[in-house]
């Protein structure tokens, strides 16, 4: 009897040992009961073919400030829009991305003239400025450091100036008007030129023309000056009198001025009709600071304006320029745009009405 009570203990222990290592087992599985196990907050890479897992949102803490009120222009805090820190940060042009990509030759060439169809300069570094009186000219891959009114000019009766790659600046101090500077790229002709990847500073007025393609330039650190009749010169990143026959394009630039309002700013992207209406003129995706405004929209007769998915950047002021990131905006005017632009911080940016 004593055996029989024995031997059944030992079965009932046994059966116990075994339960206990199974549910081990699925547990070591599974992953329940270990805390090492629980699911990471940090989504994990995805292989090929195979969707990505969604992103887990924190809850918003109930300690959080409230965000600052919108400056002029601005609408207030939009939770589908990203913040952007800086240019380079946010895909936008600047000193790593623009520029010459290749070793240069210095050319002491002083103020020099271009006359020849076709001609391509790659590679120099020129000490002076060019002024272009020939078709189809390009200048890629190079230097300029000039001390003349400009850096590039083309002249009017010529067309197919291409600018690319090409760092653009100038002696504060020792230019012609009253020691300033006031061009990089001027176009005087009678068509669009293409200027792009270049790193552009110091001039006043960088890129003027009333019709162009400028992509994908930086322009910076352009330095105030009073011109010959004492006065400061207004400053802008690019600048347009209106008037002009063919389109302008500014798309995907990094366009700031840092310059005081009171020593001439005026805008990031100033399209003003000086020499008659502003139309046919697209400002898509760019970077824009700075000015008494960053952008001056043409004015009340301006058309065909388009301003699309551009950030206003605060780096400089709060409403991205001195008074506000727009004015001179036609609302009314015919095929005029003004789609998806936002302060740098998210918030939406709308013109005044």
């Amino acid at each position: 009897m004593l055996r029989n009570r024995r031997r059944l203990g030992a079965w009932l222990l046994a059966a116990v040992v075994l339960v206990v290592v199974l549910v081990l087992y699925d547990a070591d599985r599974t992953g329940v009961g270990d805390p090492k196990a629980a699911p990471s907050a940090t989504p994990s890479a995805t292989l090929p073919g195979t969707a990505a897992p969604a992103p887990t949102t924190a809850a918003p803490s109930p300690s959080a400030s409230p965000s600052p009120p919108a400056p002029p222009g601005t609408g207030g805090p939009s939770p589908s829009a990203s913040a952007c820190t800086s240019p380079g940060a946010c895909g936008y042009p600047d000193a790593n991305s623009t520029g010459p990509r290749i070793a240069l030759e210095r050319h002491d060439t002083g103020n020099m003239s271009v006359k020849k169809d076709g001609t391509v300069i790659k590679g120099w570094d020129i000490r002076g400025s060019l002024d272009i009186y020939a078709n189809d000219v390009t200048i890629i891959d190079s230097r300029i450091t000039s001390t003349n009114w400009w850096g590039v000019n083309l002249r009017p009766g010529f067309s197919g100036l291409k600018v690319l790659h090409t760092t653009i600046t100038a002696v504060p101090g020792k230019g012609p008007d009253n020691g300033g500077v006031n061009y990089a790229v001027s176009n005087m002709g009678g068509s669009s030129i293409e200027v792009g990847w270049c790193d552009i500073s110091v001039f006043g007025n960088a890129l003027s023309m009333g019709q162009g393609n400028l992509h994908d330039n930086y322009v910076h650190d352009l330095v105030a000056f009073r011109n010959q009749g004492g006065e400061w010169q207004h400053i802008d990143a690019v600048i347009s009198g209106g008037g002009n026959k063919g389109r302008l394009t500014i798309r995907h630039n990094t366009l700031l001025n840092s310059t005081p309002v009171d020593k001439g700013a005026t805008a990031a992207v100033g399209l003003f009709a000086d020499t008659g209406v502003v139309s046919s003129v697209v400002v898509e995706d760019n970077w824009l600071a700075g000015g008494a405004y960053a952008l001056y929209g043409g004015g009340p007769g301006a058309t065909g304006i388009q301003v699309t998915g551009n950030v206003f950047s605060t780096q400089y002021h709060p409403a991205s320029g001195a008074y506000g990131p727009v004015t001179a905006w036609n609302a009314g005017g015919a095929g005029n745009v003004w789609k998806d632009n936002r302060m740098s911080d998210g918030r939406p940016v709308e013109p005044a009405s």
